[in-house]
Order: structure tokens, then C-alpha cells, then sequence
């Protein structure tokens, strides 16, 4: 049994129990038996962990783990102190830069934006090492689909911020008024320069929080 200690419990009661988990999970005993699966078993829902849902007030979406030794740990883009920073997650710190002068960090552990209510959610939560969307189609989807929409029927606004085609896949389950999203190509050196640089999502989430009476997130990685 899934457990996350915080209101996600409830939120996600009984999603654990259908008939496309219990498939998904039996892939995954699978390829955590017979391959190098990214992240670790133990870290595949961190996201929802470390930001409960009534803590949201951001979503970061992205396509799958990193599928690299030592990278994923269950927060997209997030890397841990040690491993060195990814292309992805530079880029996304030359944005930040640009965008609110950030201070581009040594490191790539995004526990600060987690605890802020920024969820790092990917739309498929394993991969398979060394192959980037290796577990696509196999029931993440499905779940992923259903933590969007339990966002959507939050009164309280939150900013979902899609990066690349798989997260832009997620809009059609966003369609409360109150939500706002942001939309660009993936910040991987593949696509960084059709659009995700100078899309300014970060200030943008924080002029859209303030709009409504929330406290801005602090981009500073700490």
C-alpha cells in the first residue's frame, strides 16, 4: 500500500486499488527484478511527500525521470547534492536567470521550491536506465491523469506550468477557471531554443499568485 503521510492519502484513496494499477504495478515488480529502474522504489512518489496537495500552488510538469545513474529521485528536473546538474535543469536555471535574476546554484536539489508548493510532477514516474520513456504507456498515464484532476477541482488557484509535449498532453484535464497554464517546448537542449527560453513561467506564476492573494514562490535554491 502507497502511503504519503499528508492529505494526498485521502485525496488518492482507492487509486491504488483499480485495475490499471494493480497492472502497472505488476510491470513494475518486473522491471525492478530484471533491470535498473529509475528512481529507486523507494523514491517514486517523493513529489507528493514533500508538497501535500493543499500545499500546491504550482505544478511543474515534465515527461519522465531522468534514466541516468545517481539522477532521479522522484522530483522532476531535481537532482541531489553530489550528481552533477543535467542539460534540462540548466537550462531551466538560465530561464530563471533571465527571467527574475536568479542566482544559478551549485547544485540541483529542488527540495526548496517542493516545500514552497511547487509539485515536480512527471507524467510517467519510472523509466528504465538508459532509455528516456521506456515506461510510457504502461499506467502512469492513468495516474497522473487522475493527481491533475483532483488539482482541477481546487478552488484555490493554482499555475500548472507544461513543458514539452507529454506535459502539454495534461491541459485537457485542467479546464477550472481558476487555474491558470503555462505552456512552452521542453527545456532539454533538444527544444530549449524553440521557445522554453524567454518564456518567463516563473515570474509569470508569481505575478498570477499575487493576483489572487498568494504568497510568491521564492525561486532561490537553497
Amino acid at each position: 500500500m502507497v502511503k504519503f503521510g499528508n492529505d494526498w492519502d485521502e485525496i488518492l484513496k482507492g487509486e491504488f486499488d483499480k485495475d490499471y494499477y494493480i497492472s502497472l504495478r505488476q510491470f513494475l515488480k518486473y522491471e525492478y527484478k530484471n533491470y535498473t529502474i529509475y528512481p529507486s522504489m523507494y523514491d517514486i512518489f517523493n513529489a507528493f511527500k514533500f508538497t501535500p496537495y493543499n500545499k500546491v500552488k504550482a505544478v511543474l510538469i515534465g515527461q519522465d525521470p531522468y534514466h541516468g545513474p545517481g539522477q532521479a529521485h522522484g522530483m522532476c528536473f531535481s537532482v541531489q547534492h553530489g550528481v552533477p546538474v543535467p542539460p534540462s535543469l540548466k537550462n531551466i536555471y538560465k530561464e530563471l536567470h533571465d527571467d527574475v535574476g536568479f542566482e544559478i546554484p551549485n547544485h540541483g536539489y529542488l527540495l526548496s521550491w517542493a516545500e514552497q508548493g511547487v509539485l515536480l510532477l512527471n507524467t510517467v514516474l519510472t523509466v528504465r536506465a538508459g532509455a528516456a520513456n521506456s515506461h510510457k504507456g504502461k499506467g502512469w498515464e492513468t495516474f497522473t491523469d487522475t493527481v491533475i484532476s483532483r488539482l482541477n477541482e481546487r478552488n484555490e488557484p493554482i499555475v500548472f506550468m507544461l513543458w514539452g509535449a507529454n506535459a502539454r498532453s495534461k491541459s485537457a484535464m485542467i479546464t477550472n477557471p481558476v487555474h491558470r497554464i503555462l505552456t512552452a517546448p521542453h527545456p532539454s537542449p533538444l527544444s530549449a531554443h524553440n521557445g522554453f527560453f524567454g518564456c518567463r513561467h516563473f515570474s509569470a506564476t508569481n505575478e498570477f499568485l499575487m493576483s489572487g492573494g498568494a504568497e510568491p514562490i521564492d525561486w532561490t535554491i537553497r
